[in-house]
This record gives C-alpha cells, sequence and structure tokens, in this order.
C-alpha cells in the first residue's frame, strides 16, 4: 500500500464554495475537490449564512457556528466526515 504524498502548500484551501448538492473546495495550487453535501450532516442542514461563516485554516476549513471541522487531506482521500 502506497501513501500518498502531500506538500502542505499545495493543499492550502482558497475558497469554499456550495452547490445544491457539493461542497466544492478550491486549492493553492488550483485544484477544485468536490464532495457530497451529504456527507457532512452539519453543513447539508445548515442555512447558507451560516455555511457562509468559515475559517480557512493551513490544512482545512472551519465553520465555528456550526462546530464543523473538515481537512482537506480527508478530502482528498475521498473520506466522508465523521
Amino acid at each position: 500500500m502506497s501513501t500518498l504524498e502531500i506538500d502542505v502548500a499545495d493543499i492550502r484551501p482558497v475558497s469554499v464554495a456550495f452547490t445544491a448538492d457539493e461542497l466544492v473546495v478550491t486549492l493553492a495550487d488550483g485544484r477544485k475537490i468536490a464532495t457530497p453535501l451529504a456527507w457532512y450532516p452539519r453543513l447539508r442542514d445548515a442555512g447558507v449564512t451560516a455555511r457562509e461563516r468559515f475559517e480557512l485554516m493551513p490544512m482545512g476549513i472551519h465553520w465555528p457556528e456550526l462546530d464543523e471541522d473538515l481537512g482537506v487531506a480527508g478530502m482528498l482521500r475521498g473520506r466522508p466526515g465523521a
């Protein structure tokens, strides 16, 4: 089994957007990760205003109001939220 080697600078999130059924995160290197919103029940069930109140962290995104934290590495590995 090989390990996924990731350069931390490349996976820094620079923007977050929502479609009707996806969370789309744009990374510093230009890649976009789209994951099903159904993977993150707190985000799925939150209103638009609460979703827009997030903080970009070096390796993830934090929604203080929703008590939700998502790591970019987990999204790249295809892991649903806990």
